[in-house]
């Protein structure tokens, strides 16, 4: 069975242009893949290039720190949905994580998600900067806060998905979340080995090259 349906196919560099953003659309529709994962100005076109089509418009949102207010959060992912977004990747409030001030950490992915309705939206836990009791902690909040997924990494910091990562987050959140590895997943045996973890969804840059 292929995996394409299991691959967001990302693009989310500084300069991506247009027609990059088109391309990814184009490879998406070919090959079946779940989503196209964009930054949020680009969520209109991804939209519009993926009209008629079973591949989902997904952005991500307070990225790639999580370090901003909540309400900018909220608003950018609200505006996202209203362009156009099905799924939305939002990055937790790390700082907060590292202050367990878990309460802040709660509200800033409660809200999101509340902003982000009818769309789904999967929490950027950022595993390479967090100890395995905080990586419990924050895909417990997320389940509690209403997120369908949590993701691993936004594949900006210091590393990506893991198998063990994988695999402690998919035994957290058990049948209440899925879960979604990213970052640093290149080759075919990268992606088979976090499929194993219980990987649900994979976010890549090389969707292509996956298959």
């Amino acid at each position: 069975m292929s995996i394409a349906a299991k691959i967001d196919h990302t693009m989310l560099k500084a300069d991506a242009t247009t027609e990059t953003i088109k391309r990814y659309c184009d490879e998406a529709k070919k090959y079946g893949f779940a989503s196209v994962c964009v930054n949020s100005c680009h969520v209109p076109t991804v939209a519009e290039e993926l009209r008629d089509s079973d591949v989902k418009t997904c952005c991500v949102v307070g990225f790639p720190l999580g370090a901003m207010l909540t309400e900018a959060k909220a608003y950018e992912a609200k505006a996202s949905v209203a362009a156009g977004a099905e799924e939305i990747d939002m990055v937790i409030n790390i700082g907060a994580v590292k202050d367990k001030n878990f309460d802040l950490v709660y509200e800033d992915i409660k809200a999101v998600v509340e902003a982000s309705k009818p769309a789904i939206v999967k929490v950027i836990i950022e595993t390479c900067l967090l100890t395995d009791e905080e990586k419990v902690k924050v895909c417990e909040l997320s389940v509690k806060a209403g997120a369908a997924f949590v993701k691993t990494s936004t594949g900006f910091s210091t590393g990506g998905a893991t198998p063990e990562d994988v695999a402690l987050m998919k035994k957290t959140v058990g049948d209440n979340a899925l879960v979604k590895a990213s970052g640093g997943i290149r080759t075919p045996e990268d992606a088979k080995a976090v499929l194993e973890a219980g990987a649900d969804r994979i976010g890549a840059g090389n969707g292509v090259v996956l298959l």
